[in-house]
């Protein structure tokens, strides 16, 4: 077993993921039922947690995008563009409360303040303690 796993074996929910489409409103900020918060936890844990945030904050930009290209006038390249720079600020606002999002979610699903950032922690210093093992 691997350090994931044997934290996750201590007395943590189940991993059970959610179908696409609450999944997908899940990306879009609604809470998901009891019974996916240990993939929560997981999702605002996991190694890949930051690009899995910036895909939810990319599933949130779409539908402003496409609305956007329907309505603003003129040539193609000016609306990608306007497009393009709206899409680079929501990324950037997004990346900047990262934390505090993530965070948000954790809580949502049911877990204290502080919870989330502390399991990255741990899982953090976990695999570092592995690779100072040589392992």
């Amino acid at each position: 077993m691997n350090e994931r796993t044997d934290w996750l074996d201590e007395g943590a929910e189940p991993i059970r993921r959610p179908g696409p489409l609450r999944w997908l409103l899940y990306a879009l900020g609604m809470g998901l039922p009891a019974a996916h918060r240990g993939w929560v936890l997981f999702d605002v844990t996991t190694r890949t947690w930051m690009l899995r945030h910036l895909a939810r904050t990319i599933v949130q930009i779409i539908p402003f995008a496409v609305v956007l290209y329907v309505v603003i006038p003129g040539p193609t390249w000016v609306r990608l563009a306007a497009i393009g720079v709206g899409a680079v600020m929501g990324l950037f606002w997004s990346s900047v409360y990262i934390y505090e999002t993530n965070e948000h979610r954790a809580v949502k699903a049911g877990y204290p303040v502080g919870y989330a950032a502390a399991v990255r922690d741990d899982l953090r210093s976990a695999e570092r303690r592995r690779r100072e093992r040589g392992g």
